[in-house]
C-alpha cells in the first residue's frame, strides 16, 4: 500500500505536470500565430487553435506592443489615401482583383520613426498596405510603395468555412 505522504507527492506532481504542459502549448500561440507583416485587423480577430480549442484573439494585439513597435492612432489625408489606390489601380493585377468584384475598403500607411542624434523625430509614410475585400470570405492585401509609384506585393486570402452537425 502507498502511504498518505507518497499519495499527496503524486498528486502534486500530475498537477504541475499539467500546468507545465498546458503552458508550453499555449506560450508559442503568441509568437506563431500572426505574420509580422500582414495587417490583419479586423478579417481574422479570432481562431480557435488546434485541437485543444484555445483562443487567440488577434484584436488585442496593439495592446501588447513588441519591442520598438509603438501604437497610435493616426489619420490618414484623402490626397495619401488617393495617391496609393491611384498607384495600386495602375498595376495590372490589383485592376483585375477590382474586376471580380473586390472593394477596396481600406488604406493602412506603413510609418517609420527616425529619431535623429539631437532627438528630433521624425515620421514618413514611404508605403502603404491596400486592404480589398470580396463578400465576407475572400480579402487581399496590396503592399504600394509610394516613393517609386509601385506595387511591390499582393496576397490573396481566402476563408472557407464548412459547418456540419
Amino acid at each position: 500500500m502507498m502511504s498518505k505522504n507518497f499519495k499527496i507527492a503524486l498528486l502534486v506532481s500530475i498537477l504541475l505536470l499539467g500546468i507545465v504542459l498546458y503552458v508550453n502549448l499555449s506560450g508559442p500561440l503568441s509568437v506563431t500565430a500572426q505574420a509580422e507583416e500582414t495587417p490583419f485587423s479586423s478579417f481574422f480577430k479570432r481562431f480557435k487553435w488546434g485541437p485543444f480549442k484555445i483562443e487567440v484573439n488577434f484584436s488585442r494585439i496593439k495592446e501588447y506592443p513588441f519591442p520598438g513597435r509603438m501604437w497610435y492612432p493616426l489619420e490618414v489625408s484623402e490626397e495619401f489615401k488617393e495617391k496609393v489606390i491611384n498607384i495600386a489601380k495602375s498595376d495590372p493585377d490589383v485592376e483585375k482583383l477590382l474586376s471580380e468584384g473586390y472593394n477596396i475598403t481600406c488604406v493602412k500607411p506603413i510609418v517609420k520613426t527616425v529619431i535623429d542624434a539631437n532627438g528630433k523625430v521624425a515620421f514618413k509614410a514611404k508605403s502603404a498596405v491596400l486592404v480589398l475585400r470580396k463578400n465576407t470570405s475572400r480579402i487581399a492585401f496590396v503592399w504600394v510603395d509610394v516613393e517609386n509609384n509601385k506595387v511591390t506585393r499582393i496576397e490573396i486570402i481566402t476563408r472557407t468555412v464548412i459547418v456540419k452537425s
